[in-house]
């Protein structure tokens, strides 16, 4: 039977649409009212009332299985980022009113050295119900774990062009540094250009870390065309710094990580006319809360 009546979209009650949402995951009448902790007979009357606000059916219902209709499809589509952006807003409001509190994970990418630690330590001070794990973010996937919800928060290698990431705020812009063996000819040099990248092997990175991020990390060509040789291909710094070390190719490094990882088998000179490295920080634009932001200001305050 068609559903003939409409009722007014402004007296939209949230325990439908929470019905429809769990009825479209469970796809049983009696699995959703278990879910919901209510009567089957409760959930059909949410239901109708939900179709009876539309005016047409959300659900078909036989006695054999429960799907949704054409339109049902449709609906649910723009109404799960809706009610999950309505929830996210109401848990940030409930945070703000009890001040910062709760679990913040911070990725980062490389080394997370003194400079940082200290914002950490500000942030902590600051927001003392509030606690941070530091975690290492892969140098073959800087974004993974954002996108996973493994971090809340990540500092990571620039540039950042994730159409779901925001890019907060970035520090530590510096000259970027080539490593190189001890062994290569190149390892007497103080400064040099990126034309020269054309003469050795440039370690790469391996994985799932996008296109565009892998380039910026080691150009396939120098600044006026010419080819930059490959290298091996590395997923860790770990894995390219022993490369390094063996003489098996160069590999750029921003001076943080330079700085952290100083080795007596590997010399870091200054490389000029590329851009220079910098750190930003980064999250999921659906993810963002009280905390993050409060983070990206002790960051803003302190490092930019």
């Amino acid at each position: 039977m068609a559903v003939t009546a409409r009722k007014s979209a402004s007296g939209l009650e949230i325990r439908e649409l929470e019905c429809f949402l769990a009825l479209s995951e469970e796809l049983h009448f009696g699995r959703t009212g278990e879910r919901l902790y209510v009567s089957q007979g409760r959930v059909s009357q949410l239901l109708r009332s939900l179709e009876s606000r539309i005016g047409a059916r959300l659900v078909e219902r036989t006695s054999r299985r429960v799907r949704l209709t054409p339109l049902g499809e449709d609906f649910l589509s723009s109404l799960r980022p809706a009610y999950d952006a309505l929830r996210a807003t109401v848990e940030d409001a409930c945070v703000a009113a009890r001040g910062v509190s709760g679990r913040l994970r911070v990725g980062f990418q490389g080394t997370a050295d003194d400079r940082f630690m200290a914002v950490v330590g500000l942030f902590e001070d600051r927001y003392p119900d509030c606690s941070t794990e530091i975690t290492e973010v892969p140098l073959s996937d800087p974004f993974g774990p954002l996108h996973r919800g493994e971090v809340d928060i990540a500092v990571v290698l620039l540039p950042v062009a994730e159409d779901s990431l925001v890019l907060g705020p970035v520090f530590s812009r510096q000259p970027q540094y080539l490593a190189v063996s001890k062994r290569h000819p190149f390892a007497s040099r103080t400064v040099l250009c990126a034309e020269d990248l054309a003469d050795s092997p440039l370690v790469g990175v391996r994985g799932p870390a996008p296109a565009y991020w892998r380039e910026a990390q080691a150009p396939t060509r120098t600044p006026d065309g010419r080819p930059v040789p490959a290298g091996p291909m590395v997923a860790t710094l770990q894995e390219g710094l022993s490369l390094v070390a063996a003489n098996r190719g160069a590999m750029l490094l921003c001076h943080p990580t330079a700085e952290y990882h100083h080795r007596r088998d590997i010399a870091y000179v200054t490389l000029t006319g590329i851009p220079d490295s910098a750190l930003g920080l980064v999250w999921n634009h659906d993810h963002e809360n009280s905390r993050i932001r409060a983070f990206a200001e002790a960051v803003e305050e302190t490092l930019v």
